[in-house]
Formats: C-alpha cells, sequence, structure tokens
C-alpha cells in the first residue's frame, strides 16, 4: 500500500492511497460501516453509487458469524460480500470498550461473553491479525484497548503501554506474504504525553499507516478536537492517517483541516434508520407530522437516487410504517451526503480554497451555529 499527498491547504490534504491490488481511493474520504459485512439495506452497488470508496467490518462479529473460515473459503471479503472494491477490518478492540460488561482483559488479550450464545471467547492479538488476514482485507488494525472516558492518568498510561506491547505481538503476528496494510493505533487517553509516547512507539515499529483511537468515548467535543489537534502533527506526513469512530459533518471537517485522511462512523446510517436526515438546509426529521403532504425533494441540492426521485411525504409514509424501504433510501441519501462533502473537501484543498471558503461550505451543507462555533478557530 502506498499514499501519495497530492496537495496541501494548510494542515489539509489531498492524497491518493493505491493499494497492491492497483485500486485506489482517493482522500480525504469516509468510510461507509458495514458490520457484519454489508451496510444494512444497502446493495453493494447502492453503495458504491453513494460515492462510497472503502467498507469497514467488524472483525469480532465476523469472526463469530460467519467465522473466518466461511468466508476465506469464499475467497475474501470482496468475493464473499459482493463488494469488489477497498474493505478494511477492525481489530475487535473497540468491543473492548463498548462490551465493557461482558469482557476481561490481561495481558494475554480480552475474554469476552458472547452476544449471540454466551461463550467464553478469548481474543489476543496475535488471533485477531489471524482473523482479519483470513478475512483478507486491504487495511487490517493492530488490536488494542479502547479505554473510556473518564479515566485516571494511571488506568491510561497502563492502558496505552498494554496496546503497545499488543501492537509489537501484531506486528510480530503480521505474515507479510499477505498484502494485507496493518496500521497501528495512537492511544493514551486524553493525556498529551501519554498519546506522544504512544506515537513515539509505534513509529519503531514502522506501520505503513497510523490511525487515533479512543476519541468519541464519552468526552466533551472541546476535549476530542483538542486530541485531534495534538496527536496528528505527531503522524508521519507520508503515510495516511485515520480518525477512528468518528463522526459528525462538523467532526468530520475539523478533522480534515487538521490533517486526517480517513474516517468512520455508524452516525449517517444509523442516524438514516431512525429518519434523522442530512441536508443543505440543516437535520429533517422526517417522522415529523410537517412532512406528511410534503412533494418537495428532501434535499433540492441534492443528486441521489433518493432526492431524485422521491418526495418527502414519501419518505415520511415509509419512516411512520417502518418499511424497509424508508431505511434503504435514508441511508442512500445520509451516505450521499457525507461523500458530497468529502468530495468538496477535497476539492477546496486541491484549489486551495479550503480556508477561504469555509464559511460557504458549512452553509452549503446546511451546518448549524453551533457547529460553525464548534470551528470558529478556522474561519477567516
Amino acid at each position: 500500500m502506498h499514499y501519495t499527498c497530492h496537495s496541501q491547504c494548510g494542515s489539509a490534504r489531498y492524497g491518493e492511497i493505491t493499494f497492491p491490488s492497483g485500486q485506489r481511493v482517493t482522500t480525504p474520504t469516509f468510510m461507509a460501516v458495514g458490520t457484519y459485512g454489508t451496510v444494512k439495506g444497502l446493495t453493494p452497488e447502492q453503495l458504491h453509487h453513494t460515492g462510497t470508496q472503502i467498507m469497514l467490518c467488524n472483525t469480532f462479529h465476523m469472526m463469530l458469524r460467519p467465522g473466518e473460515s466461511i468466508v476465506q473459503h469464499q475467497g475474501h471479503l470482496q468475493t464473499f460480500t459482493g463488494w469488489n472494491r477497498p474493505m478494511l477490518t477492525d481489530s475487535g478492540g473497540f468491543q473492548v470498550f463498548s462490551l465493557a460488561q461482558r469482557r476481561r482483559i490481561d495481558e494475554t488479550g480480552v475474554t469476552f461473553a458472547s452476544p449471540i450464545d454466551g461463550r467464553s471467547i478469548h481474543l489476543t492479538p496475535e488471533r485477531s491479525i489471524q482473523v482479519q488476514q483470513a478475512l483478507g482485507a486491504d487495511i487490517i488494525m493492530c488490536f488494542d484497548e479502547c479505554l473510556g472516558y473518564p479515566s485516571t492518568f494511571e488506568a491510561a498510561q497502563d492502558s496505552m503501554q498494554r496496546s503497545m506491547r499488543w501492537a509489537q505481538r501484531c506486528h510480530a503476528e503480521q505474515d507479510t506474504t499477505h498484502s494485507n496494510a496493518l496500521f497501528g493505533i495512537i492511544q493514551g487517553g486524553f493525556f498529551e504525553s501519554l498519546r506522544s509516547d504512544s506515537m513515539y512507539q509505534l513509529l519503531e515499529m514502522d506501520f505503513p499507516g497510523y490511525a487515533i483511537g479512543g476519541l468519541s468515548v464519552g468526552e466533551p467535543k472541546s476535549m476530542m478536537y483538542d486530541m485531534v489537534q495534538f496527536t496528528t502533527p505527531l503522524m508521519p506526513e507520508h503515510k495516511p492517517r485515520y480518525l477512528m469512530g468518528v463522526g459528525t459533518p462538523t467532526d468530520l471537517i475539523h478533522g480534515v483541516l487538521n490533517g486526517i485522511d480517513l474516517f468512520d462512523c455508524v452516525m449517517p446510517t444509523r442516524n438514516a434508520r431512525n429518519g434523522h436526515l442530512f441536508t443543505s438546509t440543516g437535520i429533517v426529521k422526517i417522522r415529523n407530522s410537517q412532512y406528511k403532504n410534503d412533494s418537495t425533494p428532501l434535499d433540492a441540492r441534492c443528486d441521489c437516487y433518493t432526492c431524485q426521485n422521491f418526495s418527502k411525504a414519501y419518505l415520511h409514509h415509509l419512516q411512520k410504517t417502518k418499511a424497509l424501504l424508508g431505511a434503504t433510501l435514508n441511508s442512500i441519501h445520509n451516505l450521499s451526503f457525507y461523500q458530497h462533502l468529502m468530495y468538496s473537501l477535497q476539492q477546496h484543498i486541491q484549489s486551495n480554497t479550503l480556508s477561504t471558503q469555509l464559511s460557504d461550505l458549512l452553509e452549503r451543507f446546511g451546518l448549524s451555529n453551533q457547529d460553525k462555533k464548534a470551528l470558529k478557530t478556522y474561519l477567516t
């Protein structure tokens, strides 16, 4: 895997990731989350038409069902899912955080109670890499511990150092005859000295890409932004930078302004299924009665399949009746909105107008005064 930065506007980067398969991804980009090998309600072709370039799958859940051996028998994730474009698998580390009531951590790894049948599952750094390489994604992630907020310095230090030892084990376990690119994950809670130490240790291991983990875990937004601003400049300029599990359109813009290349989050699709839709005039809660007889498209500025073919009244009807089509059309729109945002950011970076046109960009994508306040230091 190779990353090339083609142009910059301040810290924001327009670049390209080239994979051994020859496939290329332009950055910054947003990765759609397909936890079980599918973005809920969308076919691979529908997902592609939203502008999505990479899909993310969850190693922990794919390991439980159907199992990596089933996927490997089919070839790899792309052949199994029908998504013949780049894929990333997380390591299972987020489940250390999200399944906190069902797990036990020690130096060897993490023991989980299966959310399916309750059986005990022991996931180690070595096992995580073995599963991810069997799944065959283009980018795989080190197994780490994602610490919740708040935490003490001592707890964050212990967790970070454990994650660094696990990263060394992941690095040693990786079979380099595979074409997967293994990314290291920066941890350290909300302590700058720990983030610096984590980055230094990961640089010694020389990964082809690096990710910022352990954010968006309940902390105030300003604290997350401060940590992104502190950590990103520590990351190598010649390798891709990934901000994990973040977030809102404002979060993406903030990340791009600080030099982040890759993002993922369940927000656009989860919100879509709940009828919360991103538009150029702000959030539309399509279930509200005001849209019952509204014949206008969801977003007049949007060229997605949903906006070009259906009215707010029909989307309201689908949401009220809990029709499967409603979740599909809503997801198509929200993902298209996110990808339109990323494409616009790419264009502004290439033309060196991101800083001067940022206010117009925020208006064009319907961001609120609160969102603008969060980015006020970048507005000229």
